[in-house]
């Protein structure tokens, strides 16, 4: 059997956790393998739970129990689950796959000729030290190709007003203030998924534009691709604030005022210490002055000095 193991994408790591039945069957999630390694870190105690029973055929059930026996007991594969000491020296070993840090959890993804396995790793005593989610490999990277065109919102005449990222989130704002933060998840061009209490439902873009203008609520992106909060300067004094991702307006900061040339520059210094880049700091402000939905709060639409990129023309030759 021929089998290649890889750190996973930032977009595959999302499918290394149980997703709704939706998402399931177009991803063609057959179920998921959960494994601890005991107290004494030599153990092997497993269970499944299927998600999909109609796809656990007899060939995948062959094929899986090979793969997990290649990552127990064959060095090829470095050993990976042969007890926790050598799950950690693995995990360790690709620092880039790690899912957050304060989570303590890595992401790999094995591929066969016929269907991929995306494992999530944790080398820690206490927690389950193994999770592995089994896809039939076509469905899975249709799926993902499909959600890599981003989520939809328009307005109910279906003015298109900004998309996201699959996964990422949006803030709903009611009239009165109050707010709540929702992940959206990909489905096709016309659906997603609004994760939260009472929220978990298959929407329409148009059916979900209706109902919040109905409610007279207000809908704004939190791009991923964007910090909690960086520093900039005030168009109009110079003076150092700090911008919230999501937030209109600043917040003040008690760094004295100079020059405008060093506040700037500090403004530089702390955002380049908190790993802000200079296009991120850029779509903050615009953010924070114009809104979060235009296009110049997305960082992506900045080079990295900063500077905004022109949009492309159609090359209209020699015409007249």
């Amino acid at each position: 059997m021929d089998m290649e193991i890889r750190v996973a994408t930032l977009a595959e790591r999302r499918y290394s956790y149980s997703q709704s039945g939706q998402i399931e069957g177009q991803t063609g999630c057959i179920g998921h393998l959960r494994g601890d390694m005991g107290s004494n870190g030599t153990g092997f105690y497993l269970s499944w739970e299927d998600h999909r029973g109609d796809l656990k055929t007899q060939e995948f059930k062959d094929e899986f129990d090979e793969v997990v026996n290649a990552l127990r007991f064959n060095e090829e594969y470095s050993g990976v689950f042969k007890n926790r000491q050598s799950l950690s020296d693995f995990c360790h070993a690709h620092p880039e796959s790690s899912i957050a840090p304060e989570r303590r959890e890595f992401c790999f993804r094995v591929n066969t000729a016929k269907y991929a396995y995306l494992m999530r790793l944790n080398p820690n005593q206490g927690d389950y030290n193994l999770y592995i989610y089994c896809y039939l490999q076509e469905y899975l990277d249709q799926h993902m190709e499909q959600a890599r065109k981003g989520i939809r919102f328009i307005t109910p005449d279906y003015q298109e007003r900004f998309r996201i990222p699959d996964g990422d989130m949006i803030r709903i704002i009611q009239p009165d203030g109050q707010y709540s933060d929702r992940v959206c998840r990909y489905i096709d061009e016309a659906h997603f998924e609004l994760d939260g209490d009472g929220w978990n439902n298959l929407l329409h873009i148009c059916q979900f534009a209706e109902q919040m203008e109905r409610c007279l609520n207000t809908v704004i992106p939190l791009r991923s691709s964007l910090p909690e909060q960086c520093y900039g300067t005030l168009t109009d004094t110079g003076a150092v604030v700090i911008l919230k991702r999501g937030e209109t307006g600043y917040y003040k900061t008690d760094i004295p005022f100079t020059s405008r040339e060093e506040a700037h520059a500090l403004a530089n210094e702390y955002n380049e210490k908190l790993g802000v880049t200079k296009a991120q700091a850029e779509a903050m402000k615009s953010g924070s002055m114009f809104g979060w939905a235009c296009p110049a709060a997305d960082p992506q639409n900045y080079n990295e000095q900063g500077q905004p990129i022109k949009p492309k023309h159609n090359d209209r030759g020699d015409s007249r």
